[in-house]
């Protein structure tokens, strides 16, 4: 048996860039525009929450590549 321990590289991408927090602010994002969707009072947050909706997911789809 060999007592190897696997070390883990640290990323060289600043710690606001990585795929947590990101990823965080992205799930936030399509929530708030699932929000808009479905309110009654104010037209302008319905016309705007199928691109709020879009913009996070595609902000998701971009950061899941990200290092951790």
């Amino acid at each position: 048996m060999s007592m190897t321990k696997s070390v883990k590289r640290k990323s060289r991408w600043p710690a606001w860039a990585r795929r947590g927090l990101m990823e965080n602010i992205a799930t936030a994002l399509i929530a708030i525009g699932f929000l808009m969707l479905f309110q009654p009072f104010a037209l302008s947050l319905y016309t705007y929450s199928f691109i709020t909706m879009l913009a996070g997911t595609v902000m998701f789809i971009i950061v899941s590549k990200f290092p951790e």
